[in-house]
């Protein structure tokens, strides 16, 4: 059973401790990852890079799909939840907790900006787990100035869209039911963001083709270049308002950035955990090298940046729960987390040395699969910028 290095921290008198609703929700969550994704079955499935379809279908059976939905339509809690679910999914299966944070986003945006059509058709289905959602939005040319270097296209043309282009860097979607795809449907004039609109569309709509992309992390959750070629759809296929889509995604990516930051605070306590645990035991000259200075002062470190973000996160959280401003502190959370998720693995990968380097090992799917929340949603450099301007009211950077 591996340390719980953050339950030496005492959170009773915290403003911020969990409710025991959420307390109760996470030892759920740990208890089904033990029976239906434990270590061994997560490294096998990241080998054969296959989704595990068990773990889905158990965290469905549950209900977890439905977390941030509203009650009217079958949801429950809300990101405050959900990043409860992410993070002790990422302290195991990690590719799983990056599926969640995909879906939590169809969840948010299905709930806030679909029609009663939509609705019906798709979010029942989403929060069931009957589907899986998959979101369109990054290009080959344009991922962080995406409105500017969009370049796939929707023409109006008697009464239906007409999409072509290419997106990339797309997760899931080798196994979605459901695409939201961005698209310009005006070119740009005052605004980068004026002009681009959402399309809800079916996965096996003609015209769409997906290809695998090799990555080096994430394993157990595809990630795809999706292609558009002459791809029609009804006007109903459009979410909100024509031209204004890009405006509409912004609360949704508050909570990607919420979301992501609570993948990598689990992420980087699962291998602060698998560290320390080694270290006891790992014997050297006599004694355990956790008994080094060296090393203690490492896994110490890890430990303090973990609980600095962790502290970010349950801030924006709750700011976005009341339904305040939370692009600050998510930012924060943001780069916080996982940049403290990239200290971790690092530090853990050379404490077990040899060890660390098999693929055996957890440590080293930690040490990969941290990578991505580095520059996803949006690389820490550019997240710096727009603090740099929200935040301290300095020129902007770009």
């Amino acid at each position: 059973m591996a340390l719980e290095v953050t339950d030496a921290i005492g959170r009773n008198a915290d403003p911020l401790a969990e409710s025991p609703e959420q307390l109760e929700l996470r030892a759920m969550i740990r208890s089904v990852i033990e029976a239906a994704a434990p270590v061994d079955r997560t490294l096998e499935l990241d080998d054969r890079e296959e989704f595990d379809e068990v773990l889905h279908k158990r965290l469905a059976e549950l209900g977890i799909m439905s977390i941030g939905a509203p009650e009217s339509d079958g949801g429950m809690g809300d990101i405050r939840e959900q990043a409860t679910v992410v993070e002790e999914l990422a302290a195991g299966p990690t590719s799983m907790a990056i599926n969640m944070v995909v879906h939590y986003m169809g969840v948010e945006v299905f709930s806030s900006h679909g029609s009663p059509a939509h609705k019906a058709q798709w979010l029942g289905r989403l929060l069931s787990g009957d589907a899986k959602f998959s979101f369109a939005l990054s290009e080959p040319g344009a991922g962080t100035d995406i409105a500017r270097g969009m370049r796939t296209s929707a023409r109006n043309v008697d009464g239906s869209w007409v999409i072509n282009g290419q997106k990339t860097w797309i997760s899931g979607a080798t196994h979605a039911d459901v695409f939201l795809v961005v698209a310009r449907t005006a070119p740009i004039q005052r605004s980068a963001v004026e002009g681009v609109t959402m399309f809800v569309m079916p996965a096996d709509t003609p015209g769409i083709s997906v290809r695998e992309l090799p990555t080096v992390a994430v394993h157990g959750l595809s990630t795809c270049e999706v292609f558009f070629d002459n791809v029609t759809v009804p006007e109903s296929a459009v979410m909100g308002e024509v031209h204004q889509g890009f405006r509409m995604l912004f609360g949704t990516l508050n909570r990607e950035r919420i979301n992501a930051a609570a993948g990598s605070i689990g992420a980087a306590r699962g291998a602060l955990e698998y560290a320390v645990n080694y270290a006891n035991e790992r014997q050297a000259f006599g004694r355990s090298i956790g008994a080094f200075q060296a090393v203690q002062h490492r896994l110490v470190d890890g430990a303090l940046a973990i609980e600095s973000a962790r502290g970010l996160v349950a801030r924006a959280a709750a700011v976005e729960a009341a339904g305040g401003r939370a692009d600050i502190l998510s930012s924060m959370a943001k780069v916080a987390a996982s940049e403290a998720a990239v200290k971790v693995t690092t530090d853990g990968m050379e404490i077990l040395g040899g060890a660390g380097f098999s693929r055996e090992i957890p440590m080293q799917r930690w040490f990969r699969d941290v990578r991505l929340w580095v520059f996803a949603p949006l690389a820490n450099d550019m997240v710096r910028n727009n603090l740099g301007t929200t935040l301290l009211g300095l020129p902007k950077a770009f």
